[in-house]
C-alpha cells in the first residue's frame, strides 16, 4: 500500500512539472507575441526569374557623351565628389590620400599615377581598359568591386545617372580639359539599340592626353577617379 502511494506521489510531481512547463510556454508566447504588420516596412528588390531560372538583367545604355557632358552641371558634380574626397585628391599636384591623386583622370592611363601602390586587379584591368575613358569612368563609378574584382577601392558606388555624368564633367574640368568630349552619337541616344560593332567610346576618335593644361612639375600623372 505504501508502494503505491510512493508512485502515486511521484507521478503526481511529474505531471505537476509538465502542467507547470506547459504555462510557463503559453504565458511566454502570449507575452511577446506580434502580429506581422499588414505591409512590408520595406521592400527588397530581388530581380525577376526568367523562364530558364536566371535573374534578368537589363543592359543600361551608356550616356552619349557628346550629348550630356556639355549640358551637365558641374556644380552638382562638385557635391557629388564629396563622398570622394576622404580619399582622393583632386588638386593640381595634389598629395595622394588613401586613394591616388584625380587631378587630370579624365583620359588617363589607368594605374598610373606616380608612386601609388595600386591593387593587382587594378593593375591588370590595363590589359581591357588601358585609359579611364568616360565609359571606363562611368562603369567604375556605377560600382568599382563589380567592374573591377579586387579592387581595393571601397566605396559602394553611384546608382544615379545624372550624379555620375556630373561627376564626370566636374573630373574632367580638373586637369582634363584637353581630353576631348566626342560628337553626339545617335546610337545612344534613348530608344536606340547600339551598333554590335560600333567601336567603344575613346577606342579611337579620342585619344588620351599627353599633357596636362597645367604646371608639368607639380602636376601628377593622373589617375582613375575612384580608383584604387
Amino acid at each position: 500500500m505504501s508502494g503505491d502511494l510512493q508512485l502515486n506521489k511521484i507521478f503526481g510531481a511529474g505531471l505537476a512539472a509538465a502542467l507547470v512547463i506547459v504555462g510557463v510556454r503559453v504565458g511566454v508566447d502570449a507575452l511577446y507575441h506580434t502580429d506581422a504588420p499588414e505591409k512590408p516596412g520595406y521592400f527588397v528588390d530581388v530581380p525577376e526569374e526568367a523562364a530558364g531560372g536566371g535573374a534578368t538583367a537589363e543592359v543600361e545604355l551608356l550616356p552619349d557623351w557628346g550629348t550630356v557632358l556639355p549640358a551637365a552641371d558641374q556644380a552638382a558634380g562638385q557635391k557629388a565628389f564629396a563622398k570622394c574626397v576622404s580619399c582622393h585628391n583632386v588638386a593640381s599636384g595634389g598629395a595622394d590620400m588613401t586613394g591616388p591623386g584625380l587631378w587630370g583622370i579624365v583620359g588617363r592611363p589607368l594605374a598610373a599615377h606616380a608612386g601609388f601602390a595600386y591593387s593587382d586587379a587594378m593593375v591588370a584591368h590595363k590589359a581591357e581598359a588601358p585609359n579611364w575613358t568616360y565609359d571606363e569612368l562611368y562603369g567604375f563609378l556605377s560600382s568599382p568591386s563589380k567592374h573591377i574584382k579586387g579592387t581595393k577601392m571601397a566605396f559602394a558606388g553611384i546608382k544615379n545617372k545624372d550624379e555620375k555624368i556630373n561627376l564626370i564633367a566636374y573630373l574632367h574640368a580638373q586637369g582634363s580639359a584637353g581630353y576631348a568630349i566626342p560628337a553626339p552619337d545617335a546610337s545612344r541616344q534613348p530608344g536606340a539599340a547600339p551598333a554590335a560593332d560600333a567601336p567603344a567610346e575613346g577606342a579611337a576618335d579620342v585619344a588620351p592626353v599627353s599633357t596636362p593644361p597645367s604646371n608639368p612639375a607639380t602636376t601628377p600623372a593622373g589617375d582613375p577617379a575612384p580608383a584604387n
